[in-house]
C-alpha cells in the first residue's frame, strides 16, 4: 500500500464515522508563541481543547504536517542515523471534542488497524496508564486483546509518564494508550516498559490521548465536563509497516527521494546516510518555504537556513561541490503535491530560493571546511578550541551548530566556552569602535522623560529641561553654537521606525533655535541643530513649532508605505516581510524579503492597488490596545521593532500593521503614489523607492512632456509613439544589415590585393596585414577566406570605434608549432590588449589603434621564430 493511499485511506476511514476532514495547518502556528513550528496535530485545535473556540463539528481528522528541528522539540541531529527521526513528518490523527471518548476511539483505532489496514492481531500490543483500569478492560473484554499484551505503564522519578499527557504544568491532561507494533523476534528490542525498550523491535505507531482531567496550580486533578480525544499516529511509521520495511527511510516516498538525492549528487551509493538526510531535509525545507518562512539569522528563519546548510554539507560529504539541493523538489512534489497543493503552487519559489541559499552558502562551507578539517587534522585531544569556532563563525559565516554537526560525526566536542570568550572580546571591540552621536548620547545622565504630544499638535508651549554642546550639559548657548535642546514636552516626532525627526523652530523671549533633525534616546526626545538668535538658557519658557509641511508631506508618504507593504502582498505572496523603510519628506524606501527581481507587470499591479486604496479615501482609524488584541486583529508587526504590552494600532483600508508614527487623516491625502526604482540590496532583499502627492504629480508631468518631445521628433502622436518606435528600431535594424554588407563588400574588394602580400616563411604562408573598415564580423569571415586559400597562418587587425580587433587562424598542421592563441595575444599586447581562443583559431581586442603597425611587425617576428 503506497503511502499516498495509506494517508487517504485513514483520512476516509474516519469520515465514514462522522468525523470532519480538517486540512493540515501552516507550519507556521497560528497566534501561538509557544512554539517555534507546528508540531503535532493538536496545535491546531488547541483552544478547541481549552474550551476557547468552539466550531460547526466536534469531531475532526487530519494529516498534519509537522517539522521538529528547533526549540525543544527537535530531532535535527538523529535524521540519517536512525530509522524512524526526521525533522518533517506527517501526524495522522482523529479528535473529539466533548462528543465521544475511550470506548469509540479505541474501537476505531483497532477496526482501521485490522480491518482496513489488515495488520496481524497478534503483531499488536498496547500500553495504558498504570491506573487507568476503564483503558484495560475495554481493550482485555471489548477488543478482546490478550490480558499480557495489555502493559500497564506508570510514573517516572520525575513525575511524568509515557502514558500521561498534559499541554502544561496546569490545565487538559489525561492518561494515553499506546499502540506498539511487534517487528518479530528477529530484531533485538523488548516491549515497552522493559529494559530493552530502546530496541527497535517494538515500535510505537499510534497514541490516544484520553483528556479527561483538569490539572490546576496545586497540581490536583479536576475531571473535565467534556472529556476529549486527541491521537496521533505517525504516517512514515505505519506506511513502513504497511509496506514491510523496517526503516522509515525504505518506504515509497523516500525510495523516491533518496533516487532523486543520489542523481542531483551524482552517486551511486544508496545506502549512504547523507542521502537520507538530503531526503529529510528537502521536506522540511521544502514545507516551510511554502508556508512563508524564508532564510534567515533569526527565528524560525535561522532554522530554515541550518537545515539548508546541513544538507548542503551532506552533499558536499559526497563529492557534490556545485548547486544541486534545489534539483530534488520537483520529485518531492510529484510525491507529494497532490496531498499538499501549495507546494505545486509554490515549487519555482521554493526552488529558487533554495537555489539563492546554496549558492550563497558554497563559497562560505568549502572555504570552513579546509580551515575546520585543517584544524582537527592538527589536534591533540577531543577538543574543538573556542578560537577555532570563533574564527569559522566570524570570518567565514560558519554556523557554530554546523561545526557542532560534523564534530559530532567525529566524536569531537566544542570549546564553547572558549567560543563565548571570543564573542564577548568582539562586542567589546564593536562597543569601543561605536563612536556614533545617538550612542554616546546613551551614557549622558539626562533624568527627563519628555511628554510627546505630536500625534495631535504640531506647536506648543514648553521649557527646556536640559541644553547639551558636545555631549556636555551646559547652562546657556548663543547665537551661531550647534547644541542640543532637551524640552519637558514636544510636538517634534524623533526619528523611529524608518521616519525620520521632525525638523522646526524652537523660539523663546529673544532667541531662535534651529530644529535640524529629532531623535530620541530612551523617553528622551533630543532636538538638534543651531542657536540662529540670542542667548537661550535652562529652564526657559519656549514655543516649539514642527515645520508643519515638511511633516504633512513625510505623513504622506509613511501611510504609502503601509499600503505598498499589503500590495506587495497581495501581488508578490504572502512571503514579503518588511525588512526595513526610510521615510521622508521627499520619497519613500521600503526593503522586502523577496528572492528575484520585481518584474514590470507586478510593479504596474502593485502601484495600481496602492493607488487604488488612495483614491478609495478610506479613514485611517489609530488606536491604542493590548498586543495580544492586536494580534487578534491581525495586525502586522513590522522589522526590528519592539512593542510593549500596548501598541498603536494603524488600519487604513485592508492593510493593519503595528506603528509609531505619524499618518495622514485618510488615505485620499496621500494624493499620488509613484515608483521611482525597484532594485536587489542584498541576497533575498529588494528595495522599492517611491513617491507620493505633488512629488509624484510633478513626476507624471514629465513623463507627459518627454511622450510628447518624441511624438513631435517621431512625427506621430501619443497613441502611437510604441509603434513608431518599433518601425524607427526596425529601420535602424535594417540600415545596420545594409552597412554591414557594404563595409563586407569593401573589405572582400581588397582580397587580392591582401593575398598578393603573402609573405613566405621557411615554406608557410603567412597573411598579417591591417584590414581598414572592417569590423569584427568581417574581419572574422575575411580571416577565415583567406586561411581556406592559404593554409597557413593568417593575423588580421583592424581599427573599431577607436578600439583595436584581431583574429588570428592557423593551419592545424602547424598548431604544433605556433598557435594561433599564442600568436595573437604577442600582437594584442602591443595594442594594450588581450585575446584568446583555440590553438588554431583565436580573436581579441586592444585598445591603442595607433600601434597597430609594431603589432604587426611583432607578430612577423615571433611567426619566423617560432617557424625556424
Amino acid at each position: 500500500m503506497k503511502t499516498n493511499e495509506i494517508r487517504r485511506k485513514f483520512i476516509d476511514f474516519f469520515v465514514t464515522k462522522g468525523h470532519k476532514e480538517v486540512a493540515s495547518s501552516s507550519l507556521l502556528p497560528a497566534n501561538d508563541p509557544t512554539l517555534l513550528f507546528t508540531n503535532a496535530g493538536m496545535n491546531q485545535f488547541k483552544d478547541c481543547f481549552l474550551g476557547l473556540e468552539k466550531r460547526p463539528y466536534q469531531r475532526a481528522t487530519t494529516s498534519q504536517k509537522c517539522v521538529r528541528a528547533g526549540g525543544k522539540h527537535n530531532d535535527l541531529e538523529n535524521v540519517g542515523f536512525t530509522a524512524r527521526h526526521h525533522t518533517f513528518f506527517e501526524m495522522l490523527g482523529n479528535f473529539s471534542f466533548g462528543d465521544y471518548f475511550k470506548h469509540e476511539a479505541i474501537r476505531y483505532a483497532w477496526e482501521l488497524l485490522t480491518n482496513v489496514y489488515q495488520l496481524p492481531a497478534e503483531k499488536l500490543l498496547v500500553t495504558v496508564y498504570h491506573t487507568d483500569d476503564e483503558a484495560f478492560k475495554i481493550w482485555n473484554e471489548e477488543i478482546g486483546v490478550p490480558a499480557e499484551k495489555i502493559i500497564r505503564i506508570g510514573d517516572k522519578e520525575d513525575g511524568s509518564s509515557d502514558n500521561f499527557w498534559q499541554m502544561g504544568d496546569t490545565g487538559p491532561c489525561g492518561p494515553c494508550s499506546e499502540i506498539f507494533y511487534d517487528h518479530g523476534d528477529h530484531i533485538w528490542g523488548g516491549p515497552p516498559g522493559s529494559a530493552e525498550e530502546d530496541g527497535d523491535r517494538f515500535i510505537e505507531i499510534w497514541n490516544l490521548v484520553f483528556m479527561q482531567f483538569n490539572r490546576d496550580e496545586s497540581g490536583e486533578l479536576h475531571p473535565l465536563p467534556n472529556p476529549s480525544i486527541d491521537t496521533g499516529m505517525g504516517l512514515e511509521r505505519i506506511a513502513a509497516i504497511l509496506q514491510n520495511v523496517h526503516s522509515n527511510y525504505e518506504i515509497d516516498l523516500f525510495v523516491k527521494l533518496i533516487e532523486a538525492s543520489a542523481q542531483a549528487v551524482g552517486t551511486q551509493d544508496l545506502e549512504s546516510s547523507s542521502l537520507k538526510v538530503l531526503s529529510d531535509h528537502i521536506r522540511s525545507v521544502s514545507f516551510l518555504i511554502a508556508d512563508g518562512i524564508l532564510p534567515s539569522n533569526e527565528g524560525r528563519g535561522y532554522v530554515l537556513r541550518r537545515i539548508i546548510r546541513r544538507a548542503i554539507r551532506h552533499g558536499y560529504k559526497l563529492g557534490q561541490k556545485g548547486l544541486f539541493f534545489y534539483k530534488i523538489v520537483p520529485t518531492l512534489v510529484a510525491e507529494m503535491g497532490d496531498a499538499y497543493p501549495q507546494l505545486k503552487e509554490k515549487q519555482q519559489f521554493i526552488i529558487d530560493t533554495i537555489k539563492d541559499e546554496e549558492r550563497r552558502f558554497s563559497t562560505t562551507l568549502e572555504h570552513g571546511l579546509k580551515l575546520l578539517e585543517a584544524d582537527i587534522a592538527e589536534l591533540k585531544g577531543d577538543i574543538i578550541q573556542g578560537e577555532t569556532i570563533f574564527k569559522l563563525y566570524d570570518t567565514y559565516g560558519f554556523p557554530v551548530d554546523l561545526t557542532n554537526d560534523i564534530a559530532r560525526e567525529q566524536n569531537l566536542t566544542l570549546d564553547m566556552a572558549g567560543f563565548e570568550r571570543c564573542m564577548e572580546e568582539q562586542r567589546e571591540r564593536a562597543r569601543a569602535a561605536s563612536n556614533f552621536g545617538a550612542e554616546r548620547l546613551l551614557d549622558l545622565q539626562v533624568d527627563q522623560e519628555t511628554i510627546f504630544h505630536g500625534y495631535h499638535s504640531h506647536q506648543l508651549e514648553s521649557n527646556i529641561a536640559t541644553i547639551l554642546v558636545d555631549g556636555e550639559a551646559v547652562p546657556a548657548v548663543s547665537e551661531g553654537m550647534e547644541a542640543i535642546l532637551v524640552l519637558t514636552e514636544t510636538p517634534f516626532y524623533a526619528e523611529a521606525g524608518g521616519q525620520v525627526g521632525d525638523t522646526g523652530i524652537i523660539s523663546g523671549d529673544g532667541f531662535e533655535f534651529l530644529v535640524k533633525d529629532t531623535k530620541k534616546q530612551q523617553d528622551i526626545f533630543l532636538h538638534i541643530g543651531v542657536v540662529k538668535s540670542g542667548e537661550i538658557s535652562e529652564q526657559s519658557v519656549v514655543a516649539a513649532k514642527v515645520d508643519q509641511t515638511r511633516r504633512d508631506l513625510i505623513r504622506k508618504n509613511h501611510s504609502a508605505t503601509h499600503l505598498l507593504h499589503h500590495a506587495l502582498q497581495s501581488v508578490l505572496g504572502d512571503h514579503i516581510e518588511q525588512k526595513g523603510s526610510l521615510v521622508t519628506d521627499d520619497r519613500l524606501r521600503f526593503d522586502f524579503s523577496h528572492n528575484k527581481p520585481v518584474t514590470f507587470d507586478e510593479l504596474q499591479n502593485i502601484e495600481r492597488l496602492v493607488n487604488e486604496a488612495i483614491r478609495a479615501n478610506s479613514p485611517i482609524d489609530i488606536n491604542e490596545m493590548p498586543i495580544d488584541d492586536a494580534k487578534a486583529k491581525g495586525a502586522m508587526a513590522l522589522f526590528g521593532e519592539k512593542y510593549g504590552d500596548v501598541v498603536r494600532v494603524v488600519e487604513m483600508g485592508h492593510s493593519i500593521e503595528l506603528c509609531g508614527g505619524t499618518h495622514v487623516s485618510a488615505t485620499g491625502d496621500i494624493g499620488l503614489f509613484k515608483i521611482t526604482q525597484e532594485t536587489g540590496i542584498a541576497a533575498g532583499v529588494r528595495r522599492i523607492e517611491a513617491i507620493t502627492g505633488g512629488a509624484a504629480v510633478e513626476v507624471m508631468l514629465q513623463q507627459s512632456a518627454t511622450l510628447h518631445h518624441l511624438a513631435s521628433t517621431l512625427k506621430t502622436d501619443h497613441a502611437h509613439i510604441e509603434n513608431r518606435v518599433d518601425q524607427a528600431l526596425d529601420e535602424a535594424k535594417s540600415l545596420r544589415k545594409e552597412i554591414a554588407a557594404l563595409q563586407s563588400k569593401l573589405v572582400f574588394a581588397s582580397r587580392n590585393e591582401i593575398l598578393n602580400s603573402t609573405i613566405e616563411i621557411n615554406g608557410v604562408k603567412v597573411i598579417v596585414a591591417d584590414i581598414k573598415g572592417a569590423d569584427n564580423r568581417s574581419l572574422r569571415e575575411l580571416c577565415d577566406n583567406l586561411q581556406a586559400e592559404t593554409a597557413g597562418i593568417t593575423l588580421l587587425l583592424s581599427e573599431v570605434e577607436g578600439r583595436v580587433a584581431l583574429v588570428s587562424s592557423v593551419a592545424k598542421a602547424l598548431t604544433d608549432r605556433i598557435k594561433a592563441g599564442e600568436l595573437l595575444n604577442i600582437a594584442a599586447q602591443e595594442v594594450g590588449g588581450k585575446g584568446g581562443g583555440r590553438p588554431d583559431s583565436a580573436t581579441g581586442g586592444g585598445s591603442e589603434p595607433a600601434q597597430i603597425g609594431k603589432a604587426l611587425e611583432t607578430a612577423v617576428a615571433f611567426i619566423k621564430e617560432k617557424l625556424q
